[in-house]
């Protein structure tokens, strides 16, 4: 959750609740005129401290993408044929463990890139892990044998990317949204970093030389 959003949220909050006591000492004074401008301008505090609410919960989960950032750690395993143990630890602390077949660990995920309009408002390009799957490197593998395919989003009420579908004027603040993905054989006994930068995503040795992996 961006801080800035939220304090943004709270200071127009608490702007309105002032600006809502003013009014009430206006209207005790008959001071109509100013009574209607004191009450407007604290009902657009009210509907701004709701928009930075919202964008603050539904940006929850996402990582802001100003460089390039390790979304996760990523320790693979080789358990048989055609089939490995992935250990993710994200950003956010969260540790996964599954099991996957297939030749290749796959991961995709949501990028969300905003205007500069946004970026004034501590929006930047963020990005969401989505699903965490095995590939195989052959065609006709991927078509016969299992497939293993597992979410790792993040449940919430609200997501800002179904805002954006839903509600056509946050489309003046959005750049592009758009998935990225990327994958590494699995062969062999592997520590990863999942990193994400403005063009998306890429794993990386995780080694000091921070030589890309695949």
């Amino acid at each position: 959750m961006n801080p800035l959003h939220a304090v943004i949220a709270i200071a127009c909050a608490l702007t309105a609740l002032l600006l809502g006591l003013a009014g009430i000492r206006t209207l005790m004074t008959k001071r109509l005129f100013r009574f209607t401008a004191t009450l407007t301008l604290g009902l657009l505090m009210v509907s701004l401290a709701a928009l930075f609410g919202v964008i603050s919960i539904a940006t929850y989960g996402y990582t802001a993408l100003i460089r390039e950032d390790v979304m996760a750690h990523i320790t693979v395993e080789p358990i048989g044929d055609q089939q490995f143990s992935v250990w993710l630890v994200t950003s956010d602390n969260r540790q996964l463990f599954f099991d996957l077949s297939g030749d290749a660990l796959y991961i995709d995920a949501h990028i969300l890139k905003w205007k500069p309009l946004a970026n004034m408002f501590g929006l930047h390009t963020s990005c969401q892990l989505d699903r965490i799957a095995g590939r195989y490197k052959d065609l006709e593998d991927e078509t016969t044998r299992p497939r293993t395919v597992v979410s790792v989003s993040r449940k919430k009420s609200v997501d800002m990317f179904e805002l954006c579908r839903k509600y056509p004027f946050l489309k003046i603040f959005v750049d592009a949204e758009y998935g990225s993905a990327t994958f590494i054989t699995a062969d062999r006994p592997s520590e990863l970093e999942l990193r994400v930068s403005t063009t998306g995503l890429l794993i990386r040795n995780a080694s000091p030389s921070g030589h890309s992996a695949e």
